[in-house]
């Protein structure tokens, strides 16, 4: 009876282990020579994941985001986050792009007069872990955010005309 009721017990945590909601991801954004430039938080949610930005330090004015590749902001220019994530290639970009593939395209973000931002989206384009076959932001090298100088137009190839990497956070 005590064997059957340790592996009962064993049963009942695993299920409502599966139950439970997967952890959130986080990292802090930095900006060139590693200046703090907020928080990036990564929650999984049905079909997707819900991204939650606070940023500081930015030029006044949109900002084109998006989920890049590797979780690397290694260098001032941060092209060690690599390429935006995505599935399928060639990549092609661009939320007014009927042809987009792009999975790590997210909507601009907006940073008053003194230069902060706040904002939450979700995004069916990618995942934790690979739910549902989209690219997931926590494979074996990880994911970054990165945030622009300038705002996406979301058709232009291949970062929507958003310029320069202006802040980088590693998805952790």
């Amino acid at each position: 009876m005590a064997q059957f009721l340790r592996i009962l017990s064993a049963g009942l945590a695993m299920s409502a282990a599966a139950l439970l909601p997967a952890a959130a991801a986080s990292g802090n954004l930095v900006g060139a020579g590693g200046a703090a430039r907020g928080t990036v938080t990564v929650t999984p949610a049905p079909h997707g994941v819900i991204l939650r930005v606070e940023a500081t330090g930015l030029s006044p004015g949109w900002h084109g985001m998006h989920f890049h590749e590797k979780g690397a902001c290694s260098d001032d220019k941060f092209a060690s986050a690599g390429a935006h994530v995505h599935a399928a290639t060639p990549v092609t970009h661009g939320f007014l792009n009927a042809n987009a593939n792009d999975a790590g395209d997210l909507p601009n973000i907006h940073a008053g007069r003194d230069g902060t931002a706040t904002a939450e989206f979700y995004s069916t384009l990618v995942s934790m872990t690979g739910e549902g076959g989209r690219p997931a932001l926590l494979d074996a090298d990880g994911a970054a955010l990165v945030i622009h100088a300038n705002p996406d137009d979301y058709s232009t190839q291949p970062i929507g005309g958003a310029g320069d990497r202006v802040a980088c956070g590693v998805i952790r």
